[in-house]
Parts: structure tokens; sequence; C-alpha cells
């Protein structure tokens, strides 16, 4: 792919980074509904852990599959972005999207488990091409040594999504649409998600009315496992597996490790609030990595940037929780430890991952063998140091593929099957006479790896890490 402007010339994307982030906030803002409707789910159908768990492995497996089909195809028959563009295969994941949001309605009409697990499935398909064509285009939009900068932007706007989901999605589906007892039940979940199908197809009538510069590659397509060739992206794919399969297993646990007498006993209705905090945490990081990874902007203002930023988007997040300063406050102290993190990691985004997973790696040993507050802060602190790590991994593992970066986000989107297999294995280990607060183990190993991933990358990746920005962006 051509993704370096051309000489003598700046071009200006801000446009269509603006319209593809909306679409980042959309697809943040549903995803995130998952961990909200889990504990309901377990509690409505009487699941175990394990079963409960079948609502990320559906939606995380759609990736994995949807991913594989769209690689083979890449194999036999050549890139299908190649052919279609990125704009066409954006518009058909949002329209895929939308259609797995229409099918919660029959699924909750007939309140069957199985139902569900289907609409989360097409879901999760539509999202697959996003991922594939958004994530992929957004790292285009400017220079290769800038892409983790304006991808940590565009992530930050989909954390934005997580971060209101627990709020005002929990809000429709459990207040607002609930029954008259106030109790949840299945049909509390149709009208919101024919709502977020519409939202979805006006952001589609959008992108489609707004023009998006094409990328094309002047090399010779060639078929085949070219993408393979490089090592950096065969590690990343693993690298990816392990990041989302951590994310998604700490934040589907939350509530439930919340609702824990040993470690604060709060009930549904206030966990989600917490768990808004775990999101908004990963937004926070988000903001101040792209500010951080932004090689044109020197080091005194980028401090200044990133204090405004936080104390900012900090706000916004408090002004969403419904939690008091005092129960929100020790979120600064995470704050704090970020900043420290992304300056030592000095805008190198390897050596930045390497140290964001190495404090997840403590705050989850904490979290298993403290209790009280203690343990509750280690896991909500989680959420903003996973902030820059899928930006991060995604452009170091596509860094340098030029005609097969489309064949290789393929395999690293086919890798977000992670996080369909983490929190089913979590799950089943919280089941077992382990339980559930030492059941975090499992996440704890997805961080060893990508703390390896980040070293192995500072050290072989070189032109990522000091490379000079030559867009501006």
């Amino acid at each position: 792919m051509n993704n370096t402007p051309e000489t003598g010339t700046r071009k200006n994307y801000t446009i269509p980074l603006i319209t593809i982030t909306l679409l980042f906030f959309m697809w943040g803002f549903i995803t995130c509904m998952n961990d909200i409707l889990i504990p309901y789910l377990k509690q409505l159908f009487q699941l175990t852990f394990f079963e409960s768990m079948l609502v990320q492995f559906c939606f995380f497996g759609a990736y994995f599959l949807g991913s594989l089909a769209y690689f083979t195809v890449s194999y036999y028959k050549g890139d299908p972005i190649n052919k279609v563009g990125y704009k066409n295969g954006i518009l058909a994941g949002i329209i895929l999207s939308a259609t797995g949001c229409v099918l919660f309605y029959p699924a909750a009409t007939f309140s069957v488990y199985g139902l569900f697990l289907g609409a989360l499935f097409v879901l999760g398909l539509g999202f697959t091409i996003l991922q594939i064509t958004a994530n992929a285009y957004v790292s285009l939009l400017g220079s290769e040594d800038s892409a983790s900068s304006r991808l940590n932007m565009t992530q930050a706007f989909n954390a934005f999504g997580t971060t209101i989901a627990p709020v005002l999605g929990g809000h429709l589906i459990f207040e607002f649409f609930a029954g008259a007892d106030g109790k949840f039940t299945a049909e509390a979940t149709r009208i919101p998600y024919l709502i977020f199908a519409a939202i979805l197809l006006l952001v589609a009538v959008l992108i489609y009315n707004v023009k998006l510069p094409s990328f094309e590659t002047g090399e010779v397509e060639s078929k085949g496992l070219g993408a393979l060739k490089f090592p950096q992206l065969k590690l990343g794919v693993l690298g990816i597996f392990c990041y989302v399969g951590g994310e998604v297993a700490v934040g589907s646990f939350i509530i439930s490790f919340l609702h824990l007498d040993s470690i604060a006993g709060l009930p549904e209705s206030i966990s989600k609030n917490y768990l808004s905090l775990y999101w908004g945490g990963a937004m926070i990081g988000r903001f101040l990595g792209a500010i951080s990874l932004n090689h044109s902007i020197g080091q005194g203002k980028k401090a200044i940037y990133m204090l405004l930023t936080a104390i900012a988007v900090f706000g916004v997040i408090f002004s969403i929780v419904d939690l008091t300063f005092d129960q929100a406050s020790f979120f600064l102290v995470f704050i704090g430890l970020n900043f420290v993190a992304f300056f030592i990691g000095k805008s190198a985004p390897a050596r930045t991952l390497a140290i964001f997973a190495c404090v997840n790696v403590l705050l989850l040993l904490s979290a298993m063998f403290n209790t009280g507050e203690m343990a509750m802060y280690s896991i909500l602190g989680i959420g903003i140091f996973n902030s820059i790590m899928f930006s991060n991994i995604y452009t170091l593992g596509i860094a340098g593929l030029g005609k097969y970066t489309s064949q290789g986000s393929s395999l690293l989107v086919m890798a977000i099957l992670g996080g369909a297999v983490m929190p089913l294995i979590q799950g089943a280990v919280a089941d077992s006479s382990i339980g559930l607060q030492h059941s975090f183990i499992v996440p704890v190993f997805c961080y060893l790896y990508i703390l390896y991933f980040g070293i192995y990358c500072s050290r072989k990746l070189k032109f990522v890490e000091h490379a000079p920005n030559v867009s501006g962006h």
C-alpha cells in the first residue's frame, strides 16, 4: 500500500479521520455492552461462569472465522480490499453489524440464549470487517512512523464508547426498558439494539457521502502467504491474541469480581460504574498515547498537552459515572503512574508497550493476592495501561508490509480470537476450586507475552522506533 505522502505535498486527512473516528466510537460502545449483558444473562438463564462466557466466545469467535475467510480469499484470489477499496469494505462491515443488532429483537422476543449468541456472532462478523479495513485505513492516512499516534487517537474514541456504554447502555436496558418491577428481562434488549442498528446505518450513510481518499499500490499484487515472511507480523498475531484475550477477560469478570464479599461486595448496579472507570482508563491512556507517540511535538509541549488532556478526559469520565469524587479519586494515582510510564517509554511504541505490559502483570498479581480496596483498585487500574496496546501491537505488526498490509491486517484481526478463548478459559478456572479471584492468572500469561513482544520489537524494529515524522500528523 502506498501510505507515504507525495514528495513536496502534505495531504490533509482531517475529515476522513473524523468520520472513521465516529465509527470507532460506535463499535466500542456496542462491544462493551457484552460486559454488561454477561452477569444479567448469567442470572436470567442460570448459567455457570463458563456458560456465560459463551457471549464473548461467539462474539470474538466470529472475528476468527471472519478473518480466516478473508485470509483464505486473499491467499487464493488476492486481497479483497485491494479490489473493492477500503470505503466499500467499511460500509459492508457497518451493514453486517447493524444486521447483528437487529437480530437481538427475535432473540429477546423468544428469550432463547442460543439466539442471543447467534446475534452476537453476526455482530462480531460485521466488526471483523471493520477491524480489517478501518484499522489499516487509519494507519495509511499519513506516514508509517506516526501510525501509532493516529491509531491511538481513533482508539481513544473507541474507548470513549466503551466508557459510556456501561452507564448509558446499562440505563437503557436495565432501567429505562426494564420490566415494571425493575428486574432485567430479555425483552429489555429489543429497543436499545434497534437503536444501535439505526445509528450504525446513519454512520454508513455519512461515510457513503464523505469523500475518502483511496490507497493503491504500485507494486504487482501477488497471491499466497507473503505477509508471513515478516517476523514482526507473526509475533504480532500472537500479541493481539494475548492482548484482546487479557483485556476482554478482565473486563468480563470485573462486575462479578467486585461483587465478591472479600473485595467490595458491590451490587451490579454500582459495579457497572466502576467498569466505566476500567474502560475510561483506556480512553485516557489512548489520548495520552496519541500525544506521546507523536514525534512532531517537543518534549516540553508533550508534557503540557498530556497534563491538560488527562485533566479534561478525567473530568468527562467523572461527569459520566455515578460515583462520588472520593470513590473515583484513586484513579488519579493511576493517571500519574501512566504519565511516568509514557516518559520512561520515550515516545517509542515498542518500549512503551513493554513497560505497560509489565505494569499490568504487577496489577493482576496484586488483584489476585490482596483483598478489599487494594485488589479492587488494582483490577480497575489495568484499563489505563491496556490503552496503547492494541494500537502499538497492530502498527508494529504491519510495519513495512507494503502491499501485504491488508493481508497482514486480516491475520492480526483473526488473532482477536483471543477475546473468545481467554475469557472461556478463565471462566472454567473460576468455576473450579481455584475460584474467581485467582482465575486472573490467565490474563497474567497474556501480558507476559506482550512484554516479550515489546522487548523484541524495541530491538529489531529500529526504523519504527526512531523514524522521524514527515507527515505532520
